[in-house]
């Protein structure tokens, strides 16, 4: 990366219910060198990935389009345990392409959230039994460990919790 005064990123996942049995996950990620979008599309209930769309509209580097059409290995890979190991197995994480791939999983984690937070809206309303609460939740599940700022490393929430 060039010596750089200014850099900023943004990255966004939304989560949206197509249908009753189809989820659409969306991340786009807008840095000072970059543009990019990857969306998947998941069958409920078994979570399964059925498709995949990506797109990168500016990037310092050229992206080769081959890399690009190797997410859809991803396709019929189910969000659960194992999920993130699997993914760079099927579609890697070359330099070149490392966003692209983590965008996917970030994709994947967003359902994950978006199942969790029937579970969240369940926290007592005293402090001292939210925080046990939820670092009892991210225990249990640790997959959601550095999800979000709340169970990020360095929270509160997350303390005496081994990183996954």
């Amino acid at each position: 990366m060039p010596n750089l005064l200014f850099f900023s990123r943004n990255r966004c996942t939304n989560v949206e219910q197509i249908d009753e049995k189809t989820m659409r996950s969306s991340c786009h990620l807008q840095d000072t060198f970059t543009d990019a979008y990857v969306e998947i599309l998941v069958k409920l209930p078994d979570l399964e990935i059925t498709e995949i769309k990506s797109g990168v509209r500016r990037c310092p580097q050229n992206v080769n389009p081959i890399k690009i059409d190797s997410l859809q290995k991803a396709v019929g890979v189910r969000i659960g345990p194992s999920m993130q190991k699997i993914l760079k197995g099927l579609i890697g994480a070359t330099e070149d392409f490392k966003q692209l791939a983590f965008m996917v999983e970030e994709c994947c984690h967003g359902i994950i959230l978006c199942f969790t937070k029937d579970e969240l809206q369940k926290a007592p309303k005293d402090k001292e039994n939210t925080k046990e609460f939820y670092t009892n939740m991210v225990k249990e599940n640790t997959r959601l460990y550095n999800r979000c700022a709340a169970f990020a490393a360095g929270s509160s929430l997350v303390e005496g919790i081994e990183p996954p």
